[in-house]
């Protein structure tokens, strides 16, 4: 038998400000967390992530590109984030979104949108890198083909847009801020790709 408790205003408000999630929701994750608002975070995620999963495969012909210029004018950022209708690419909340990932790609300098999309001989040269430093450090055979992937899962959340920690709540990735946009609003939300320059930079 599932606890609930009631639940306040406040704390619901509180948990859609920082989600996103709509009232009903909040109340009944605040309500199945008995009141921590932290787990009733983590329910909300998971929920969003199931709904975004159903909507993979639905075509996203619409969006927005997003721009970013910093205030020396050095450096700059588009992005292109798709969504599956004008009605959702004209949301001053999905604008808002478009503009908060370029200011990230800004700020965090990734390489690729995905892990999969990371360059494969920068990975393998991270991989010799990484296993290198672990043999150096005398551990055993067995042992040095699990640190290393657990080094190059890390350096997939360094260098990977959907996998970085966001600059504005580092308990999101942009993924995760994504994935509770889509849940939000019902719709495929997929970032398409990016563009960073920097002045003096290739």
């Amino acid at each position: 038998m599932t606890t609930t408790k009631t639940v306040s205003a406040k704390d619901v408000q509180e948990l859609r400000q920082r989600t996103g999630a709509g009232m009903m929701e909040c109340k009944r994750a605040l309500e199945e967390a008995t009141g921590d608002m932290e787990r009733a975070i983590e329910l909300l995620r998971k929920r969003g992530a199931a709904k975004a999963e159903k909507r993979v495969g639905k075509e996203t012909r619409e969006g927005a590109i997003g721009t970013y210029i910093h205030h020396d004018g050095k450096l700059g950022v588009l992005v292109e984030v798709d969504c599956e209708t004008d009605f959702v690419a004209r949301n001053p909340d999905f604008q808002a979104l478009v503009r908060s990932i370029a200011e990230h790609i800004a700020a965090a300098a990734p390489v690729a949108v995905d892990k999969d999309a990371v360059p494969a001989d920068r990975v393998e040269r991270e991989r010799r890198l990484f296993e290198e430093q672990v043999r150096e450090s005398g551990k055993p055979q067995h042992l040095i083909d699990r640190i290393v992937s657990g080094k190059v899962e890390a350096f997939y959340k360094d260098v990977a847009l959907m996998h970085q920690a966001w600059v504005r709540d580092d308990k999101k990735t942009i993924g995760d801020l994504v994935t509770e946009f889509s849940a939000k609003v019902g719709e495929r939300i997929v970032v398409r790709r990016f563009t960073r320059y920097r002045i003096g930079e290739e």
